[in-house]
């Protein structure tokens, strides 16, 4: 390790990055700790998640994943960074409660005759966490639930969806996880419905959690600014801006030049970086933590990466094939039984080397999803997820 305080490289960075996260050699603990050093993994679509976690820890299988979430309970999913479903460190989640807390609230794209008041808001928060305490209810029936303990203008469908219009109350479904009162449970029946339960969380003092969240993001993905923050969690810049302040006030978080940024800030010397960049090739499913979180986004998907594995600057849309720290190319995979077709799609021809190394991944991917992988060097058709 070399120890720099003056000014971090974006290869010193990145291959610190990739180090704490399990991407440069896979961990030997729980997937707890997997989600913990990676802060949050996005759990919109499950399987992409176990992925995510699968490939950070020696042997694991989607199984292992699946067992952490539902049986040991190590692992939740709820509403985590954006508002967005994520798996989150059970251990964690007052601190995660406490710290989503405190962003402030905004009125967002919805119109004035739809959006909720203050009250409303409150309302409906004590609504879903009372009726979720001590039960598992599909949305339907946490709707019934709302609706019955408030209103029925909580009812009203006005709020634009895929298919149709949801019910007004649903505007703050992602607040009730970040105020501890839901959180996803084990689906229902052979229909798999999805279901939710009140975790009974007291979410930390909003400013130590806070402090808290502000010391993993910047150990796992420092140098950064607030303005990479902010876009992390959704947040206002200015809101950000005066966090760190406070933060550098305290003597928790110091400034280092940080190259193609400016200032950016480390926590308190915690200023130790690799010698050498990253090395070697790399598979990361939709929305992985690493490329959603890591800035400056133009360094990780360098020259024709930019165009193609973005949606119009968007991370996550896209599996990505990493070589040396940096994006390569992309990838895809569709199951068919036990069969793992997987293309994957490099920006430049493959060296020998790179080629032993993407077969390498190509074989831990079908591990972790249990599966038989196939891999075809070639031309993604599939277009990025929604």
């Amino acid at each position: 390790m070399t120890t720099r305080t003056a000014t971090v490289t974006w290869a010193e960075a990145n291959a610190r990055r990739i180090g704490r996260q399990g991407l440069a050699d896979p961990m030997t603990s729980s997937p707890g700790r997997a989600v913990a050093a990676m802060l949050a993994a996005h759990a919109q679509v499950p399987s992409a998640a176990e992925l995510s976690v699968g490939l950070r820890l020696t042997g694991a299988t989607r199984t292992d994943v699946r067992k952490a979430l539902w049986n040991d309970r190590i692992l939740v999913r709820t509403f985590g960074p954006r508002g967005t479903v994520h798996l989150l460190p059970e251990d964690e989640l007052p601190l995660w409660t406490g710290a989503l807390s405190t962003i402030p609230v905004r009125s967002g794209p919805l119109g004035k005759d739809v959006r909720l008041s203050a009250d409303q808001t409150e309302e409906v928060l004590a609504a879903i966490g009372d009726a979720l305490t001590g039960a598992e209810l599909t949305i339907d029936e946490l709707s019934d639930a709302v609706v019955a303990r408030t209103g029925p203008w909580a009812g009203d469908r006005v709020m634009p969806a895929f298919q149709g219009m949801w019910p007004r109350w649903r505007q703050v479904m992602h607040l009730a996880g970040h105020r501890g009162v839901l959180r996803f449970a084990p689906d229902r029946g052979r229909g798999r419905k999805v279901t939710y339960t009140n975790p009974g969380t007291t979410p930390l003092d909003g400013p130590e959690a806070l402090a808290g969240l502000v010391h993993r993001y910047l150990y796992a993905y420092g140098p950064a600014t607030p303005q990479h923050f902010a876009k992390w969690l959704a947040a206002p810049i200015s809101w950000a801006v005066s966090v760190f302040a406070e933060r550098a006030g305290a003597g928790a978080i110091e400034e280092v030049a940080y190259e193609g940024v400016g200032p950016a800030w480390l926590v308190a010397g915690d200023t130790d970086f690799p010698a050498g960049p990253a090395r070697g090739v790399r598979l990361l499913p939709y929305f992985d933590a690493f490329t959603i979180a890591s800035q400056p986004r133009e360094r990780l998907f360098p020259g024709a990466a930019y165009a193609r594995a973005l949606a119009g600057g968007q991370a996550g849309n896209h599996p990505v094939l990493l070589i040396d720290g940096a994006v390569a190319g992309v990838w895809h995979q569709r199951r068919s039984g036990r069969r793992l077709p997987v293309t994957v799609e490099p920006l430049s021809p493959l060296t020998a080397r790179q080629l032993r190394g993407l077969e390498e991944q190509v074989e831990r991917v079908g591990v972790v999803l249990e599966g038989k992988p196939d891999l075809t060097v070639g031309k993604v058709t599939v277009g990025p997820h929604a």
